[in-house]
């Protein structure tokens, strides 16, 4: 097989390329490369810095005289700042892209020995992502035990040259390590629970990847209690073990943030900027700098607040209650809620522009009944919690143990208030376990307990019915569809119009094997008018009215 053409790319070295009339007594590693037998080089691809021009040619007539056979090529590479990391990359990109290169033919490498810091680092870059596809090409003066000969009237001897491949497949030991750590962040986010379900593990990896990758806003939405809060924490704790955050983890609750202390609280205010305002109080925003602020609910936000937030996001920088001057805080945000935000946004109750920021990077936790095989482990991590907060060891016999996990991942397990909910079960089995066992019988009383809970009609004053009147419409086989779909929260949060409407579209839904299926049945009077032209359509825009829907709904066997 005949051996390809070697090419070199590098930048032509102002300092350690520079000539004179002695040049030939120092060691010039651009025109060494061209000196070494075992290293022919066919083609050198010089990219040549502004000023350099005349040092360029001295260059070229030296590595003629010693190499014939090379050809040199000249590029010009001149850019305003060449500590200009964004400019020096984009620079290179475009001389990547143009490099004509027969990989058939030719063997490239990367000379990484000459240039600025921030270029060497472009070209590692480009050279590990392939847009250079080829090895980096390092080069280093000879031993100070051969520079003698310089002394004795004879030239700089040739020095040493060290190509290293990228391709990490090639390097077992690191990609092992690698996969190592990469599993144990993984673990992290997981709270170290071996989840098994698998579109909630594609999530992790993908959220990992984010997290370590982007300082962008992230928007964690789902259902109440589906660990939005956790998630946050664990990434924090993640970005801190990479060096990635150096502030603390600061958190609200945005629905607590009420009247004109909502402002203070968040952007802090000065002294006399209202009436209690003794003393200056730094936000929450200046308190998260260099770190993490964590908004859950923010979909509670009001008008002022969330276009004060967007523009901290922009510039990271704000204004104080009652403040002439600005104050910065870099800080990185996450966000957190259980409403569809995009109804808030044609309620105008949010803004858009400030949910295009939030949702950067979006991730939606699912809800625990659509994580039926995520409760075994779950349960067991519960206990073994519970265990510590007790200072009992608690188990599960093996019969208690099925049942429970029979009921919970069954027909009857709704779980609306989700893995919170879950936590608090296995708390109220852990406390009332005679001597740490915990029992059919108490699992039976506990999953009873479960279904008067999941079973009750919620009113509108909170109770069942209203003025004793049972909200029979809501009530189906499988307990009240509306929870079911929205959480309990959401649900008791419902106007009793809405509510009987959307039970009936629910129980529609369950018994439909389709989107379309469902709409004909919801819609036929109007289609029967040929006043419906699409009913599908119209059912999913009344669905995600609730931030809902069909692929996730409750359904009936």
């Amino acid at each position: 097989m005949q051996q390809r053409r070697l090419v070199v790319v590098g930048f032509l070295g102002t300092t350690l390329d520079f000539g004179g009339r002695r040049r030939w007594e120092r060691w010039r590693p651009t025109v060494d490369l061209c000196r070494h037998d075992d290293l022919l080089v066919s083609r050198l691809e010089l990219l040549v810095p502004r000023g350099a021009t005349a040092l360029a040619d001295e260059v070229v007539a030296d590595i003629a005289a010693i190499s014939p056979e090379t050809q040199v090529r000249l590029t010009p590479f001149d850019v305003d700042d060449a500590w200009d990391f964004a400019a020096v990359y984009d620079g290179l990109a475009t001389f990547a892209d143009g490099l004509a290169l027969d990989e058939a033919r030719e063997e490239l490498l990367v000379h990484v020995t000459t240039g600025t810091h921030v270029a060497q680092i472009c070209l590692f870059l480009l050279t590990e992502s392939r847009r250079l596809p080829g090895r980096l090409l390092q080069a280093q003066p000879p031993p100070k035990s051969l520079r003698a000969d310089i002394e004795e009237g004879g030239g700089a001897p040739p020095g040493r040259l060290h190509i290293i491949d990228l391709d990490l497949s090639r390097y077992d030991a690191i990609a092992q390590r690698q996969r190592r750590e990469q599993r144990l962040d993984v673990d992290l986010l997981k709270a170290g629970i071996p989840t098994r379900n698998a579109a909630w593990n594609a999530l992790m990896q993908e959220l990992l990847t984010v997290a370590q990758r982007s300082s962008a806003p992230i928007l964690l939405d789902g259902p109440t209690g589906a660990g939005k809060t956790q998630l946050a924490r664990r990434v924090y704790e993640l970005k801190k073990r990479h060096r990635q955050l150096a502030g603390p983890f600061v958190e609200v609750n945005c629905a607590t943030l009420v009247g004109d202390t909502a402002m203070s609280t968040l952007f802090g205010h000065r002294r006399g900027a209202f009436t209690g305002a003794e003393r200056d109080r730094a936000g929450l925003l200046q308190a998260a700098d260099r770190g993490l602020l964590f908004l859950d609910e923010v979909g509670e936000l009001g008008a002022d607040e969330q276009a004060m937030l967007l523009r901290a996001l922009e510039d990271k920088r704000f204004r104080p209650v009652g403040g002439d001057v600005e104050v910065g805080s870099d800080f990185q945000l996450l966000a957190g809620t259980n409403r569809d935000l995009q109804v808030l946004v044609r309620q105008g109750r949010f803004r858009d522009d400030l949910l295009a920021r939030l949702s950067v990077w979006r991730f939606t936790l699912p809800a625990l009944r659509e994580r039926p095989e995520d409760i075994a482990p779950n349960l067991d991590v519960e206990l073994e919690r519970a265990s510590l907060r007790l200072g009992v060891q608690v188990r599960c016999e093996a019969p208690a143990r099925a049942r429970f996990l029979a009921f919970a991942t069954g027909p009857e397990g709704l779980w609306p208030g989700n893995f919170r909910e879950l936590a608090a079960t296995v708390e109220r089995l852990a406390t009332l376990a005679e001597a740490g066992r915990i029992t059919v019988g108490l699992v039976e009383a506990e999953c009873a307990r479960l279904r008067r809970s999941w079973g009750g009609g919620v009113g509108v004053d909170g109770v069942d019915g209203v003025d004793g009147v049972e909200d029979a419409g809501d009530r189906g086989v499988d307990g009240d569809i509306v929870v079911q779909a929205l959480g309990a929260e959401r649900a008791a949060a419902l106007d009793r119009f809405d509510r009987v409407q959307l039970a009936d579209v629910l129980r529609v839904c369950a018994k439909s094997p389709s989107l379309s299926a469902a709409g004909r049945v919801l819609f036929a009077r109007s289609r029967a008018r040929k006043t419906s032209h699409n009913d599908a359509d119209r059912l999913r825009k009344y669905l995600a009215g609730h931030g809902l829907s069909f692929a996730t709904l409750p359904r009936t066997p």
